[in-house]
């Protein structure tokens, strides 16, 4: 089972250049917006949990306020047996933008401006008849992709007041689908995710809706690509 390392952001190059010399093979890129997904792929349903301090705990935490938590930021690991010197390997920093997620018909797209991607994050029908030619509200979301962040954390904060979704996985390269937990949040408070807790953006339950968004700035991405992987799409439903 494959797992897909990318990198976005001001040091994309030395990201790169470092993997191709400690021996890492560099995956293709994934086009995000247009994933040519196999058709007639299975569903597999996630439970849909109230967010919580108590339900977050191991993934994150809610916030009242976008600055009433700092990002924390992992430092580039060591190659060898030689250590990384102190106070470096973790100078980035973060980046900040908006995040938007936006329903176009059975498809849902959204756009980082802090990391400049744009991406399909989900569809309301199978990929394979998902139309955006109406504005029929979705009745659920069908997702594809998730990642994680192994240089830091990440936060998204609600711009527009309203309830939207979060699916989250523990850390772990084992990931399968039964290990995604929807959450739901009721658009009060935001979320700050954890370093390598799998995610993949926020997604609004229609329309447009717009989210603060900061994370650390070398932007390394993990990804699994369900799709391909196990030959099915996470399914929540949109109450």
């Amino acid at each position: 089972m494959s797992r897909r390392i990318a990198a976005a952001g001001s040091v994309e190059t030395v990201f790169y250049f470092a993997l191709e010399h400690a021996g890492v093979p560099l995956p293709a890129p994934i086009d995000y917006l247009k994933p040519e997904l196999p058709p007639g792929l299975d569903v597999v349903p996630m439970p849909i949990v109230d967010a919580t301090a108590d339900t977050l705990r191991s993934y994150g935490r809610l916030l009242a306020e976008p600055d009433e938590c700092d990002i924390e930021i992992v430092p580039w690991p060591a190659q060898g047996s030689r250590p990384i010197d102190a106070s470096t390997g973790d100078q980035a920093g973060t980046t900040e933008g908006v995040f938007v997620s936006d329903w176009q018909g059975d498809i849902l797209y959204g756009r980082n401006d802090a990391v400049g991607g744009h991406y399909i994050l989900a569809y309301a029908q199978p990929p394979e008849t998902a139309r955006t030619d109406h504005a029929d509200a979705p009745r659920r979301m069908l997702l594809w992709h998730a990642n994680y962040h192994p240089d830091g954390g990440q936060l998204f904060f609600p711009l527009d007041r309203r309830p939207f979704y979060v699916p989250l996985a523990l850390p772990g390269d084992d990931v399968a689908p039964e290990h995604f937990v929807c959450f739901r949040f009721d658009g009060r408070q935001g979320l700050y995710i954890q370093p390598n807790v799998w995610h993949e953006g926020v997604f609004g339950l229609s329309g447009t809706q717009r989210f603060f968004d900061r994370q650390g700035a070398v932007h390394a991405r993990v990804s699994v690509d369900f799709a391909r992987e196990f030959g099915c799409l996470l399914e929540a439903s949109i109450p």
